[in-house]
This record gives structure tokens, sequence and C-alpha cells, in this order.
């Protein structure tokens, strides 16, 4: 998931203010939903000999077989409640608040509702470039990786696809790459195997919901779309924010919010390992991305636990 720095600042206010919710990485994706990321000046831009933040990040995520043993776990059980999900008419992936916005879904088709990046695809090579670089994320490298179509399946993705839609169950990709990024998308995952329906399963950032005011990059308006239409199974992502929303991008906040909805996670919802960026990073750091990178690192060295 993934937002601009200028756009995470009037979202980070709106969210303290209204309560909507932020996430943000410093080196992500566009799926980077709830995530807001700066776009580096030549000021701020670490040197291409500073040490990355990201560099074991990405390093773990392209060369370590843990990483995709854990993967490869997730989907495989995942896949293994499908039957059991499919079979119980009540079964429904999104929070009861939602669902009673939308109505009743026991007689609607089952879908699944996926984040794309560090989800479905794998972009860190694009990290792997900004840490070469000595760059941070900004929109235009970001659209320029997207463009080039190059981005590999998460292992394990493929074969759940698969195997969901073989049982008739739709995958909807519920992303914050924007909408201006759709064709690219889908032609990557069409290029990569993976199912696409038709445009409709793209939800992408700026897709329009009739009755419904998105606030930034939440994405509250699409999961309600997507259950209007769908019996929603499954959520997948890499993020707290792809599965409800964050009110407040604080550390105890974000505990909070998994200590009410951590009985889903490994049966309803599905969270995939992103060290590399999102919305726990900024926590750290009060969500001021137009801090140095050099004042946001101490930030995260203070927040470091040490043994008492």
């Amino acid at each position: 998931m993934r937002l601009t720095a200028p756009a995470f600042t009037l979202l980070a206010s709106a969210l303290l203010l209204a309560g909507c919710k932020p996430t943000t990485p410093a080196s992500a994706p566009a799926d980077a939903a709830p995530e807001a990321a700066p776009t580096a000046s030549a000021a701020q831009a670490p040197a291409a000999t500073d040490p990355s933040d990201n560099l074991n990040a990405v390093l773990w995520i392209q060369r370590s077989e843990e990483y995709r043993a854990n993967s490869l776990s997730i989907f495989r059980a995942a896949a293994d409640h499908l039957d059991a999900a499919l079979a119980e008419t009540n079964w429904d992936a999104l929070v009861p608040e939602e669902r009673e916005l939308i109505g009743d879904a026991t007689a609607l088709p089952p879908a699944v509702i996926m984040d794309i990046d560090e989800t479905v695809l794998d972009n860190s090579p694009y990290q792997a470039r900004l840490i070469q670089n000595g760059l941070e994320y900004d929109e235009v490298t970001w659209a320029q990786w997207v463009a080039e179509k190059k981005a590999r399946p998460v292992p394990g993705v493929l074969e759940f696809a698969r195997a969901a839609e073989a049982k008739g169950v739709t995958i909807l990709y519920l992303s914050n790459r924007a909408q201006h990024l759709q064709d690219a998308t889908l032609e990557n995952l069409r290029a990569e195997g993976l199912p696409v329906q038709d445009e409709s399963v793209f939800l992408g950032l700026g897709t329009f919901v009739e009755g419904c005011e998105q606030h930034g990059s939440e994405k509250t308006c699409r999961r309600r779309l997507a259950g209007r239409d769908y019996r929603v199974l499954m959520q997948f992502g890499d993020q707290l924010g792809d599965f409800v929303d964050i009110l407040a991008n604080t550390p105890e906040a974000r505990g909070e919010l998994l200590d009410t909805y951590g009985d889903w996670f490994g049966e309803r919802w599905w969270m995939l390992a992103n060290p590399s960026y999102g919305g726990w990073e900024p926590a750290q750091f009060n969500n001021a991305w137009n801090q140095p990178a050099g004042v946001r690192r101490e930030s995260k060295r203070n927040a470091l636990e040490l043994a008492n």
C-alpha cells in the first residue's frame, strides 16, 4: 500500500480530528495503502554510501528461504480453510460494522479480497533500486516501476488464487495503486498467471463508491463496494489497514486494534510479512515524514526495546 508525503500529512491530521485511518511506508510500493511516503528531496535523501534502513529487509525478502517458507505457509493454510468458508453461509471477512451498512451477504457469490503490493506482487526489485541509488520512494519512480510490469508473484499466491478460482471464488484486488496504474497492473497480474475476471476486480485508489466518502488512502469504501456484490470469505494484506480502518496511527492504537481482531487472523484474515515498509514505521516517529531521514532514524532507534 502507499501514499505521498503531502497526502499523508493531510490524512494524519484528518485522522486525529475525524478518526480516519493512516498507514505509511518510507520506501514502499504503491499498494501501500495507508502508507504514506514522502518524496525525497536532494537534501534529505540519504547518500548511496549511507547505511539504508531497508537493506536487511529487502535482502531478506529476496534472498532468504525463510521469507519464501513464510509466504507458502500463509497461502497453504488459507487454502485449507476455503471449503469451510464456502460451506458456512454466514462466514464473512468484513467486520460487523462494515457488513451491517451493506446488508446480508448469504445469497451473494463468494470472493476473496487481496491487497496487491507485497501480498500478491513482489516489488522488492523497486526497493532494491532505491537502496542502490540512495533514494526514497516517490510517485514518479514508482509509476515507472509499475509500467515495467516486472513484479513477480509472492510465493504461494498463484497456487492459492488458482485453487480459489477453481472453486468459483472471485479474486478482488483492492489496492492503493492509483486508478491510472490499472492497465499496467492488470497486465502484470495476467502475465504472471493470476486470475483477472475483468477490469471490475481492480479496486484501486480513487475508485468511486456511491454513498461513501473516501478519506485519504483508507480502504473502507472499497471494502463496502466489494461487500455489496460478494460474500467476502477472506482478506489478504501486509498492513493492518488492509483489513480494517486505523483510526490513529500510533503504536498503542495499533496494538489495541490487533487485540480486538486478533482472532480473525489465520481464519478470515491472512497477513503477509513485509519488513520493508508500512504504517508501523511512521508510527514510531509520530507520522512526521517531513523530518530528515536522520531524525526519523533516531526516533526509530529510541523505539527499540532493550532488556531490563
